[in-house]
């Protein structure tokens, strides 16, 4: 069974196998589109920050703490 997907920038048909260089993209092109989309920062994980600097500060650590190597 041959699975195929849209490529995520045109949304032409790609077919998801070894022969498929570039997938999930149709062609270099698209990859190399993709790729500066994440450079330019248009696309992103969202982040939460669980920890604000008030609880760290409020726990005693500085921010030298996280620069220590181990000796």
């Amino acid at each position: 069974m041959t699975l195929t997907v849209k490529c995520p920038q045109c949304q032409k048909p790609v077919t998801w196998d070894a022969s498929s260089a570039f997938k999930p993209f149709c062609s270099e092109r698209c990859k190399l589109i993709d790729l500066g989309d994440w450079a330019s920062e248009k696309h992103a994980i969202p982040v939460k920050d669980d920890i604000s600097e008030e609880l760290l500060d409020q726990l005693g650590y500085e921010e030298a703490d996280f620069f220590k190597t181990a000796d």
